[in-house]
């Protein structure tokens, strides 16, 4: 087991450091202070080969701009807020408007954007589990960034185990009743590589329920149960099999982009056949966005080439995004001399 740090570039007059840790069976998790980014997860396929099943950049440059949030940390509000706009303790507010009517995922600095302080601790047998490295990330939001009221301060902890595993856990405490929703953007493909597209991967998510999007792509505050449409996934199914279908909820992402609500178990499951690669997500959050990259990218991956439409799956774990008339904002308030509390755990295996 070792983690290493290597500076690759700078931003903002600051150090981009890239925080890697590898184990001695080859998992190996790479993480920038930059946004708290993933560029790495290697993992095995049945045949041992090591690939990373990310998307990624080549230049870490791109990682400044970073339009498609790879790999990063999403605050303090994940997803969009309907017109950016919000009332707090009767008083409103005008979040910034980075998506155009909306604002989404913090605004046109969130935390992707941040260079984070970063702390490495290293635990080797400790009551007898497994080695594992932890890198807590913190920062300090100032009341005001991107109009959201509040100084928040924010650590993000990542507990990287020797068998394959990643905790992420989320915090953070204001002390003036605030917003927050943050949650992670890595665009996964199990095939290693980023060799197929996601949708010849299988799902299971353990829902009944998603959030209606109006045309604009905000939830309209309206259920819909999933049984006989596209959006049932509470067997194991084919990614692709129906993300053309003539759905008007399929027609308005492109796709999936859409909140699913979890049930108890709280379970997700995604398996790609060919390299017999899996990973299991469970987290305390009550809804995951599920992004099938649907939209087609311009930056170059790691591969050399740009990666294809629908060669990525986000899966955001989160409160419900904000939608009209300020529908589930409640699930987002982070009270005054409160804590926010979040955790997400990555489990990836190779199926018998």
């Amino acid at each position: 087991m070792r983690c290493s740090k290597t500076i690759v570039g700078s931003f903002d007059n600051k150090e981009i450091i890239a925080y890697n840790v590898k184990f001695e069976n080859g998992f190996e998790v790479e993480i920038l202070n930059l946004g708290g980014v993933i560029t790495k997860i290697i993992t095995p396929d049945k045949d041992n080969n090591l690939e990373n099943i990310l998307l990624a950049y080549e230049d870490v440059n791109d990682y400044i701009e970073n339009p498609y949030y790879y790999g990063a940390i999403i605050g303090r509000t994940s997803g969009r807020i309907c017109e950016g706009k919000i009332t707090i303790d009767n008083k409103p507010y005008e979040l910034n408007k980075n998506y155009v009517l909306h604002q989404g995922h913090g605004g046109n600095k969130g935390f992707n954007k941040k260079i984070w302080e970063v702390y490495v601790e290293e635990h080797t047998n400790i009551n007898e589990e497994k080695n594992y490295v932890t890198l807590i990330l913190s920062t300090v939001s100032l009341d005001g960034e991107e109009n959201y009221p509040g100084n928040l301060e924010v650590n993000v902890t990542f507990n990287i185990y020797e068998d394959y595993k990643i905790e992420e856990i989320y915090k953070a405490k204001s002390y003036e009743t605030t917003l927050v929703n943050m949650t992670n953007h890595c665009y996964f493909n199990l095939s290693g590589n980023i060799k197929r597209p996601i949708t010849e991967s299988y799902l299971k998510v353990d829902s009944e329920y998603i959030l209606e999007l109006d045309n604009t792509c905000v939830p309209s505050g309206k259920l819909i149960k999933v049984e006989n449409t596209p959006f049932d996934f509470s067997n194991l199914k084919l990614i692709g099999k129906h993300i053309d279908d003539n759905h008007e909820q399929i027609k308005i992402g492109n796709g999936y982009d859409h909140v699913f609500m979890l049930n108890k178990d709280k379970e997700i499951y995604m398996e790609d056949k060919e390299s017999k690669r899996n990973m299991t997500i469970e987290t305390n959050q009550e809804s995951v966005v599920i992004y099938t990259s649907n939209w087609q990218h311009e930056k170059v991956a790691y591969t050399g080439r740009v990666p294809q439409l629908r060669h990525g799956i986000c899966f955001e774990t989160q409160a419900p995004p904000i939608g009209k008339d300020m529908c589930f904002m409640e699930n987002s308030m982070l009270h005054k001399g409160e804590e926010y509390y979040q955790k997400t755990d990555y489990i990836f295996s190779v199926s018998e």
